[in-house]
């Protein structure tokens, strides 16, 4: 006879086997997953780029100056300012004023307008007062002043360096050529022939005791200007321009 015991079961699951096949609860969240990229660290703030400061004026300074210009008190504002900066003063004829700014003999200069181009930037600083340059012991110094009218049927003489442009209807051209500059025409005049107009520093210029000069009311001004060639505005040109505005060392530039 067999052995007793009826037939086997099959082998019981265990509890961890029977609960991982059991649904999920509604509404339960996933496990987050785990993640491996790195924080981005925090990129530092950019400081802004120092601001560049202007290149300090370096000499020599070459001013150019008109005969009559008298630019003294900025040469010695000029000294006391910049100390360590050289300064040229250049005499330049009117007639070559514009050639010494293009060919670059001069850094600026004191020029008589006009100044025909469009090369240059130009300050106006002060009109002129004209006079007429006549001998001591002319007529024409009982007046403290003259008008164009005064001076008919007198001997004009115009020099070749003329600024003025002077025409005064009812004088008399001289039979004689125009003499070379403004001194070798007044000394005409202290010889007793004619009488010279022209700016009054030109006639202070050339003031000699044989000859007087009277304000001529009615003549043409002429004007002085600082004038430079725009594409050359260096730090030292800055620099004088600041001085004959009368701004201080520390003043701004506007």
């Amino acid at each position: 006879m067999g052995k007793g015991g009826g037939s086997r079961g099959r082998p019981g699951r265990s509890g961890r086997d029977a609960s991982a096949r059991r649904p999920a609860k509604a509404g339960a969240r996933p496990a987050p997953k785990s993640s491996t990229a790195k924080p981005r660290p925090k990129q530092k703030p950019v400081p802004p780029a120092p601001a560049l400061e202007p290149a300090p004026p370096s000499g020599p300074f070459r001013l150019g100056a008109v005969p009559g210009a008298t630019p003294g008190k900025w040469i010695d504002a000029w000294h006391d300012r910049m100390p360590g900066v050289e300064f040229e003063l250049i005499p330049v004829a009117a007639a070559d004023q514009r050639r010494a700014l293009v060919d670059g003999e001069v850094d600026a200069a004191l020029v008589r307008l006009p100044l025909h181009g469009d090369a240059f930037h130009v300050i106006a600083l002060y009109d002129e007062v004209p006079v007429v340059v006549t001998a001591a012991d002319s007529h024409l110094t009982a007046a403290d002043e003259l008008s164009s009218a005064d001076l008919a049927g007198e001997i004009l003489i115009i020099p070749a360096d003329d600024v003025l442009g002077i025409r005064i209807p009812g004088t008399v051209a001289p039979a004689f050529a125009p003499p070379a500059d403004t001194g070798e025409a007044i000394a005409t005049v202290a010889a007793g022939v004619g009488i010279v107009v022209v700016p009054m520093s030109l006639a202070r210029l050339h003031r000699r005791k044989d000859v007087e000069y009277r304000p001529l009311r009615d003549g043409p001004t002429s004007r002085v200007a600082l004038a430079w060639v725009a594409e050359r505005t260096t730090a030292s040109v800055e620099t004088f321009i600041g001085i004959v505005r009368g701004r201080t060392e520390n003043s701004s530039r506007a």
